[in-house]
Formats: structure tokens, C-alpha cells, sequence
């Protein structure tokens, strides 16, 4: 029997089955995983991450990396609530970081307009020339149809309920 803690809420792993176009740097660059990572792998990332061998990085659930290896993940702040309405960060290979949608039903939104988590965290303004996604795009409409945003809005929304989560972070690294 899989393990729960590593499944994917269905949502999730319907949008990932769909897949992400590159377009040789236009487009996402984001490789789902299939589980969430396992808290020893997630406890070894957070360290070298952050430099502090003091954290597990528990708050963090993650599911899936860009090219660099920089990694999305769910970031547990919300007490009690389930995962799906936790808001989703990406932390960069190079100490990018940004919450990049406020919970699940935005980050379905996010993907359907074209736009990842790397994307959502170094190019906000859509640099990477998004490109929306018609089956991402049906996900969305089925699973979050009082959710519907613009990237940008998604991306705007998630920084402003966020403000601190940068000097957070700064505050875990050594």
C-alpha cells in the first residue's frame, strides 16, 4: 500500500499527467514528480538548501523541480487545513524563492495560463511568453470554476497574502 503522505491530491497529479512544453526556453520549464518527496530526501534538500543542518524542512511538501533542480512545493503554514488550501512556493537552484500561488485551485489556474512555478518566480511579468493550455485549462474549469485567474493575478495574490515568506527564508539560512 502507497503511502499518503507521499500521494498527490488528484487535482494535482491530473494536471502534471498532462505535461509541460519547454519550447527551448519560451515556455514551462517544470518536471512533476509522480509522489511527493519522502521526508528524508526533503530533509536532505532543506539543509543543503538553507545550510542549517538544524531543519528538516517539514513545511515543505514537494512535488516537482525545474531543469536547474530548483524545487515547487507546497509550504505548510496554514494550521489544520488541508494541503490542497496551502499555498504552493518555489525555492530556485541560485536562492530564488517566492510563494508563487496561494493554494492549490490558484496553482491550477497558473499552470493553465501558461505559466510554472520557476516561471511564476523569476519572470512575473510573463518574459517566458506564456502560452495557455487547453487541457490544463479543462483541469482548472473542473476542479477550481470560482478560482479562475490570470497568472498574473495568481502571482499578485499569492505576494500579497505572503509578504514576509523572503526574510523567512533569509532567517533559516546560515
Amino acid at each position: 500500500m502507497e503511502d499518503d503522505r507521499r500521494t498527490l491530491p488528484t487535482p494535482l497529479s491530473e494536471a502534471h499527467q498532462v505535461g509541460f512544453d519547454y519550447r527551448d526556453g519560451a515556455g514551462v520549464d517544470f518536471e512533476p514528480y509522480r509522489h511527493f518527496l519522502d521526508a528524508a530526501e526533503t530533509a536532505e534538500w532543506w539543509r543543503a538548501w538553507t545550510g542549517n543542518a538544524e531543519l528538516d524542512g517539514s513545511e515543505f511538501r514537494v512535488f516537482g523541480q525545474d531543469g536547474t533542480g530548483g524545487l515547487a512545493a507546497f509550504w505548510l503554514v496554514r494550521p489544520g487545513e488541508p494541503i490542497e488550501q496551502q499555498p504552493v512556493a518555489f525555492l530556485g537552484s541560485e536562492g530564488q524563492r517566492s510563494v508563487v500561488a496561494r493554494d492549490l485551485w490558484a496553482y491550477l489556474w497558473l499552470l493553465a495560463d501558461g505559466c510554472g512555478p520557476c516561471e511564476a518566480t523569476e519572470y512575473p511579468d510573463h518574459e517566458h511568453e506564456p502560452r495557455p493550455e487547453a487541457r490544463l485549462i479543462e483541469i482548472a474549469e473542473r476542479w477550481a470554476p470560482a478560482h479562475r485567474q490570470s497568472a498574473g493575478d495568481v502571482i499578485s495574490a499569492a505576494r500579497q497574502e505572503f509578504p514576509g515568506f523572503d526574510e523567512l527564508i533569509d532567517s533559516m539560512c546560515r
